[in-house]
């Protein structure tokens, strides 16, 4: 399965309507308004490589209040954060709380970061890919101060960081 995740800014307050369109696209799996440098964060997962291309370049970025776009392409990395652990945490509670963190990592070590994810429980999924960034990885929790925590002070210092940035998702622009 290919992945890829979209990064969006665009027009002031058309947020929750690009939310909407994305939310009909064959291919988006999720799509999130975000506080942060981008406006919305959207998942993506096909069948080929081509088909992530053609979502983005003929549909996404043609959506006429979408400004720019930043896309990251899932590379083949392996399935560290199994369907059946989501599911699981899921249906232990809800989380009210939930980002995206993009990260630089030092120079070869995505993969040792994925692992080192793969130990936090709050981070649900994360994958090493090709763009700006190293590695994205989503993460819940039941409260905005865990997640900050979580955040601060588990995420953050793993081994080999360089930088990251937090995208809080915003739920009040989810229908």
């Amino acid at each position: 399965m290919t992945k890829a995740y979209v990064m969006m800014n665009c027009k002031l307050g058309s947020e929750k309507e690009i939310i909407n369109s994305l939310t009909k696209i064959d291919g988006v799996r999720e799509a999130h308004g975000t506080l942060g440098l981008y406006d919305i964060v959207a998942k993506l997962e096909s069948d080929t490589e081509e088909k992530i291309r053609e979502i983005v370049t003929k549909t996404i970025r043609k959506m006429p209040k979408v400004n720019s776009t930043v896309t990251l392409t899932r590379s083949e990395s392996g399935e560290l954060f199994q369907s059946s652990e989501k599911l699981i945490g899921m249906m232990l509670g809800h989380n009210d709380a939930q980002a995206y963190v993009v990260i630089h990592c030092d120079k070869g070590k995505e993969f040792q970061t994925l692992k080192n994810f793969s130990h936090i429980p709050e981070v649900k999924e994360a994958d090493v890919v090709f763009g700006f960034y190293d590695v994205i990885c989503k993460l819940e929790a039941s409260d905005d101060t865990t997640l900050e925590n979580v955040i601060t002070k588990a995420v953050r210092l793993l081994p080999n960081i360089k930088t990251s940035m937090t995208l809080n998702i915003i739920k009040e622009q989810e229908s």
